[in-house]
């Protein structure tokens, strides 16, 4: 079991891919879950309902996640309405992949305020609840890309990267305050993000240097963040699980 009945989790980026996942695995543990989108209501409010049966609370809020004033208030409307934040995933993520000779300085800005601004200000939000509540788990979504670069993903591995090195400062920053902040390094996943990469003599090649000789499914990454939320990962902290097969 993973001790997770009754916690308050808020999860970005969470109607679709990973995210989603990561708000499903949550419910089903008896977590009540809040989650962000930016511009898929209809995925969010699909979501929301299939997981009502599961006798938790679970709520869908439109908010910007690379938007520091939309975090403030974001963080201030979930403890009202939940009344606290246990566990804090930051999930947000793109990518505008592009060889750095012909990248424009827009994608590359756009990558750095949602993939790694993001982690800042949701990170910040919640830090003064939960030094408050003495506990909590801060869970940031890494990539194994972040750790070895690759051709064509600067602005994505820098992006990554940086979040590697925020998590492991922030976890010797409140680490004496009972709060948890760990980084998840997926390696390549069946997403939409990656449909591009899944067909073909591509996908082959890919596979070819995957040791489980597979892509790791959303779930995968879900189970992942679950052990990190919850007690079973109560010593483990300013680490990166590498979740690569």
């Amino acid at each position: 079991m993973s001790n997770i009945s009754g916690k308050i989790a808020l999860v970005t980026g969470g109607s679709r891919g990973i995210g989603a996942s990561i708000v499903e695995h949550l419910v089903k543990e008896g977590a009540d879950v809040a989650f962000t989108y930016l511009s898929s209501p209809d995925r969010a409010t699909a979501l929301v309902d299939q997981l009502q049966s599961h006798g938790v609370r679970v709520k869908a809020y439109q908010s910007n996640a690379s938007d520091h004033t939309q975090c403030k208030d974001l963080i201030a409307q979930v403890i009202q309405d939940f009344g606290k934040i246990d566990i804090l995933v930051n999930n947000a993520g793109i990518t505008r992949d592009n060889l750095l000779v012909r990248m424009t300085e827009e994608q590359w800005d756009d990558v750095m305020a949602i993939n790694l601004k993001s982690v800042f200000n949701m990170t910040k939000q919640v830090m003064r609840p939960m030094m408050k509540a003495k506990s909590g788990s801060i869970i940031n979504m890494s990539s194994v890309i972040g750790e070895m670069g690759n051709a064509g993903q600067s602005s994505y591995a820098a992006s990554k990267a940086g979040v590697i090195g925020f998590t492991k400062s922030i976890a010797k920053e409140i680490g004496s305050r009972n709060i948890r902040c760990n980084a998840i390094a997926p390696g390549f996943v069946e997403t939409d993000m990656t449909s591009y990469l899944q067909e073909g003599e591509g996908a082959e090649k890919y596979k070819a240097g995957i040791p489980l000789q597979r892509f790791a499914s959303a779930a995968d990454i879900a189970n992942t963040a679950l052990f990190l939320a919850s007690e079973m990962g109560n010593y483990i902290t300013g680490q990166v699980i590498s979740v690569c097969g």
